[in-house]
């Protein structure tokens, strides 16, 4: 299954935030979304997962315009993490991840194995499983990051997309949610801020500043000085890959 936006645009207030940008997510790996703040790359997110209406272009799933599909229909196969989630406070970890089984289930359907396991596998695979029993107010903002991970995982989606699902995390929580999309059997498309880790972790790197696609490809043909200083505006030096490592970022203070 691939998601594929074609010359999408997406205004506010009659402002274009997203301007004719063309990219394609493949069934299977990584790919990074960069660029600074204010760029739209939340905004294309959001577009491709068919939260707001595209004022222009295209997007489609699996060739069928994602406009036309049932909202059950998608959510069986593409979730989304927002980058600020929240959901009732009265619901348990546990409860807020069973809510990703929903799009799988009839109105009358019995509860199921496959229901359980997916959801047990879900908050195994996010290290939240002995928080599961714990009450959604009163988690830290990672450990509700990685419950909605959770939540999108139990989904069993073909295609994830992520916006800056790290924001909220300590290091060593981030490196586990990198590697853990890195070994995800579906397509994946993430908002990161951390040129470093877009490098080691993401397959393919797309660019997005002022609305646009202005770059898109391997990491060592994308993480520039050259691009850096022109979206970020500030020096740096990129070292080339070496052995097993990706490119590394080193910032001129």
């Amino acid at each position: 299954m691939t998601l594929e936006c074609r010359n999408v645009v997406w205004r506010a207030d009659g402002r274009p935030i997203v301007d004719g940008v063309s990219l394609s997510i493949p069934k299977r790996g990584v790919i990074g979304l960069v660029g600074p703040n204010g760029s739209g790359k939340s905004s294309l997110l959001r577009v491709l997962a068919g939260l707001r209406p595209a004022h222009g272009g295209a997007v489609l799933l699996d060739g069928q315009l994602l406009s036309r599909m049932r909202r059950r229909q998608v959510a069986r196969s593409l979730a989304f993490v927002a980058q600020h989630a929240d959901t009732g406070t009265e619901l348990s970890a546990h409860e807020v991840v069973m809510l990703g089984r929903t799009p799988h289930r009839s109105a009358w359907a019995a509860w199921s194995k496959t229901d359980d396991d997916a959801i047990s596998s879900a908050l195994r695979q996010v290290k939240m499983e002995h928080k599961a029993a714990q009450a959604w107010s009163t988690l830290s903002g990672g450990e509700r990051q990685r419950v909605q991970i959770a939540r999108a995982l139990a989904q069993k989606p073909e295609l994830l997309l992520l916006d800056e699902p790290t924001n909220h995390l300590d290091i060593r929580h981030q490196i586990d949610l990198l590697h853990l999309l890195r070994n995800l059997e579906c397509g994946t498309i993430v908002a990161l801020h951390d040129l470093d880790h877009a490098a080691a972790f993401c397959d393919r790197i797309a660019v997005i500043t002022d609305g646009r696609l202005i770059a898109e490809g391997t990491p060592e043909t994308v993480i520039t000085p050259d691009m850096i200083a022109r979206v970020f505006g500030v020096e740096a030096t990129v070292h080339p890959p070496s052995g097993q490592r990706r490119p590394r970022v080193s910032f001129c203070l």
